[in-house]
Formats: C-alpha cells, structure tokens, sequence
C-alpha cells in the first residue's frame, strides 16, 4: 500500500545512495523521496507510519555527521523552495524549508531584505541550517535558529503544527533546533534586516596578542572571527562592520595565490603530508606566510563578506564554550598541541583552528542556550580512500572542551551522548518528552537520534 502510494505521488527514486558532503557518512534509503507540497509530506509520514517505516529529511548532506542517514525513508525536500510570502515593514520572510540558503539570499536582496548573520557556507536549505541550529559569528547576533519567528512542522502522527513565540511556545522553542526529531518543517518565517553592505578586514597577529585582550578584540567589530595556525602563533583575525558604501570593492583574492596555491598546491602538501606528518609545522608557517601574513579589506554584500569556500573534503569538530572559558580553553588546546609536536609519535594538526562568537539564544537545544558563547572549530585534511589519523586530537579536543563546560554542534559528529547531554541543557528532559509527544511510535527516529536522544536502556550493556 506504502509503495502504491509512493508510486502515485511520482516523488521517488529506488536505490539512491546518500553520501553526505564530506564523504564520512553514507547511507542506502529503501526510498528517496522528493516532496513538492506540504500535503505530499503529510501523505508520506502518515504512510510511514501505517507501515512501520522511518522518515529523515534532508537538505544539502553538508552536516559531516549521520544526522541524515536512514535505510528507509529519505525526503530530499529541494522541491519546496518558494518564497511564500515578506513584509517589508516588518522585515519578516516566510520561506520553504528546502530553500537553500544561496538562493535564499538572492531573493531576499530583490526585496531589500538580508538575513543578520550567516556562516561560511550556504549550500544547506534553511531547514536543515535551523535543525542544527547553524551560526555565523558576532556577538550581537544569534544563530540561525534564534531568526526564526515561527514555523510549520508536520509531526510523527501526521498533523500540521503551527508554532510561534505567541503559539505553541515550547514547541517553538524546541523546534528551532530539533536534529529532525519533532518532525518534518515545511515552512519558517525569519527575522530580516533590510539589505546591507559589510567592510571586511583581515588582520595577521598572534594567538598571545588575541587572547590578551580577547573581550577586546571580541567587542571591535560587529562580527569577529579568528583563525589559529596549529604549531605557531600565527593568527588571522576578520572583522566586518556594516557600511554605507553602495559599490562593492572586490575581495582581494588572488588567482594564484589563493586558488592554485591555496587550493590545488595545498591540498598536494596535505596529501604528501599524511606519508611525512613531521613535514605539518613547517607547513603551517608556509600556509600563513603565503596566503594571510597581509592585511586585506574589501566591501560586498554582507553575505558574500560572510561566506567563503570550503575547499576539500574534511573531518571536522566543533564546539562552544562559555564566553568567559573561551581564552582558556583556547590556551589548553596550543599546550596539547605543542606538547604533540614534542613527541616524535604525536599528532599533527593540519588544518587553522577557527574561532566564532554567537549571542546567547532561548532555543532549548542551541548550544548558545542561556549564555553568550565561543565557537571552536577544529579540521582536519580527509584524502580520499587514505584516511588521516585524527582520533587522537579529536579525544584530546572533546576533553578539553568538555572540562570548560563546552556543548558540541549538533551538524557534528561527536562523543556527548544522552547522559552528558542532560547534565549539559536545562532543557533537555523537556525537549525529550516533547519528542516522546510529537513522536510516538518513532517516525523520525535514527541512529543519531537513538544516540543522543532517546534514554539508555538500562537492562542493556554498556559499550
């Protein structure tokens, strides 16, 4: 009966593999499926559930976890794309929940409106960037998921759900940011600003300088990231202020530098660097002394100052710690990595380690919840088909974080799992049994949610 349905909804592909976009999850859905209206969504979780079957939305796979992976049923939600309705005056724009972020921002701009803060990349639909509740950086401004001003779910029973910070609040509060697990959004509306202009500067200093002065350096810009070079003290520091400035003055990257060498030359070093890790320090001062020992200043649109390639496939670990925790932390994780570099045997850190502020939120599972936080990102090269030993340093990092009361970015791959998880969120028990309710017979259920939503059974083993 399921698969008569999804025959006559003319929405499906058999045997579609899905790989995320750093290839370090995969999985084989029994269907994949393309929903073009709400209704259609509606048809499919309420024959999933007569089935028996599980239901994962997806966007872009650009989460580097299994977030989205199943082995039954895939919703790639691209077809629900539309700008449904904007007011100008309140700057508000209601949206698809698969509409990507780039094209999001295009057809903000024809209307004058831009989102506040976005982060390096906008491949992911805004779906899927709330469900994890991504984040630029800024201490002024939330993640992306304290934008939204309401939204449409359709939970595990098959009804529509309308919420709002008037409607429904505890189900707005845990649906901005809901790992998929309260249902499948169809539709948000966002808090906008009209369209603005950002004049970026980026500064080469030194991870001492930084963290002398950080509430300094955090508070001279509206919107401050830093890059840290493992194995140095080398640092970047970006800056971006709002400008009045209506002609945009082209990023100053170069053809050669920034993308033969920053790119296709860099990735080789990596490559080669795997076979001779004790050649990764001295490959750190090269990359900086080539691409970021300069200052450089440029003005565009705010979301083009605001994103920036992500080049190759990478392992990648991120956390936020407490804003007051940040410099510290920051200052355990140089001393684990030069104690590495001491050790014949220890472990090399390829890639800067980059750092981001976000304001503090009220959706219950954003890791900016109830406090202003520092996002610390760690990356690792991943070459295909020859995997990079990058365990070690992910142990180490996750210790750290954990010891400064760090919670980790849902979009990642992470060791934080139930019982950490409720000692960490205040609201934790409450977005649990609020799943529990929107939920009852596991539709939206997951290896990751298994994992780090749903209590352990205490009749089983542990690991």
């Amino acid at each position: 009966m399921d698969s008569a349905l999804f025959e006559r909804l003319q929405c499906r592909r058999r045997g579609a593999r899905f790989r995320n976009w750093a290839g370090t999850f995969q999985c084989q859905p029994a269907w994949h499926l393309a929903p073009t209206s709400e209704q259609v969504v509606i048809a499919i979780v309420c024959a999933a559930r007569r089935g028996g079957l599980t239901v994962k939305a997806v966007g872009s796979g650009h989460s580097p976890s299994d977030i989205a992976c199943t082995d039954s049923v895939m919703l790639n939600m691209d077809k629900m794309c539309r700008v449904l309705a904007h007011d100008a005056a309140r700057c508000t724009a209601t949206v698809e929940a698969g509409i990507r972020l780039r094209d999001l921002h295009t057809a903000l701009a024809q209307r004058g409106l831009a989102l506040s803060a976005v982060g390096s990349i906008s491949d992911q639909s805004i779906g899927g960037a709330i469900a994890t509740a991504t984040h630029g950086t800024g201490l002024a401004y939330g993640d992306l998921s304290s934008a939204i001003t309401a939204l449409v779910l359709v939970d595990g029973t098959g009804a529509r759900r309308e919420c709002s910070a008037e409607a429904d609040r505890d189900l707005f509060d845990a649906a901005r940011c809901s790992l998929g697990a309260l249902g499948i959004i169809t539709q948000v509306t966002i808090q906008c600003e009209p369209a603005f202009m950002l004049r970026a500067v980026q500064t080469p200093t030194t991870l001492d300088a930084v963290l002398d002065d950080l509430d300094g350096v955090v508070q001279s810009a509206e919107h401050v990231r830093l890059w840290w070079f493992p194995h140095t003290d080398h640092a970047v520091v970006w800056r971006a202020n709002r400008t009045r400035a209506d002609t945009p003055r082209q990023s100053p990257e170069s053809l050669v530098r920034d993308r033969l060498y920053g790119f296709h030359v860099y990735q080789l070093q990596l490559y080669k660097a795997r076979f001779a890790p004790d050649d990764i320090p001295a490959l750190a001062h090269e990359h900086f002394a080539r691409r970021f020992d300069r200052r450089l200043e440029w003005v565009d649109d705010g979301f083009r100052v605001f994103n920036f390639d992500c080049l190759f496939p990478q392992y990648v670990n991120e956390w936020a710690v407490p804003l007051d925790r940040a410099a510290a932390a920051l200052r355990q994780l140089r001393a684990w990595v030069d104690a590495q570099q001491q050790d014949p045997r220890g472990a090399r850190v390829h890639f800067p380690v980059e750092v981001r502020f976000v304001r503090e939120s009220t959706v219950w599972l954003s890791p900016a919840y109830r406090r202003a936080v520092c996002y610390i990102g760690v990356i690792m090269y991943r070459p295909y088909r020859t995997p990079v030993p990058y365990k070690r340093y992910w142990r180490a990092f996750e210790d750290i974080m954990r010891a400064h009361h760090g919670r980790p970015h849902w979009a990642k791959a992470h060791t934080m799992l139930y019982p950490e998880l409720l000692a960490a969120y205040p609201r934790f028990a409450d977005f649990v049994r609020l799943r529990e309710a929107c939920d009852p017979d596991g539709v939206f259920v997951n290896d990751y949610i298994r994992r780090h939503l749903i209590p352990p059974d205490p009749a089983q083993p542990r690991l």
